[in-house]
């Protein structure tokens, strides 16, 4: 129980820490967590004429793993269903881009983040089948 507490900690302060960056950086936070029974996507977020899907991956340091590398073809998957989800609810107008955070976190007691990473268009379509 107290590992899935601490990834849940360290999650949300990815999520923050990037929501933050986000808003800093001229962008509209939309919504954060928006689940369907397709997946989840972390933060929606619009800038001008631009709606952005972000997938947050924390990770603590010296992981094997980076966040980038973290998201497969099916996470992905899942991301673009999602994302049409929320396109059939909502409606948006907007050019469509995936973008990944990766943030990466102390370990220990007082953890913080000690590294950050923004991927723009980190990923599209290309191979998925989609509803738009």
């Amino acid at each position: 129980m107290q590992a899935n507490n601490e990834r849940a900690v360290k999650g949300k302060l990815g999520e923050d820490f990037t929501a933050d960056y986000l808003i800093k950086n001229g962008y509209d936070i939309i919504t954060r967590n928006y689940r369907k029974p397709c997946g989840e996507i972390d933060i929606v977020a619009s800038k001008g004429d631009i709606l952005v899907f972000v997938e947050v991956k924390t990770r603590r340091y010296r992981s094997l793993v980076s966040g980038v590398e973290a998201v497969g073809y099916k996470k992905k998957g899942r991301i673009i269903a999602t994302a049409d989800c929320f396109l059939a609810e909502y409606g948006e107008e907007k050019q469509i881009r995936y973008d990944i955070a990766e943030v990466t976190v102390s370990t220990g007691d007082a953890v913080r983040v000690i590294d950050f990473r923004y991927f723009k268009d980190a990923f599209d379509t290309t191979g998925y089948e989609t509803q738009f």
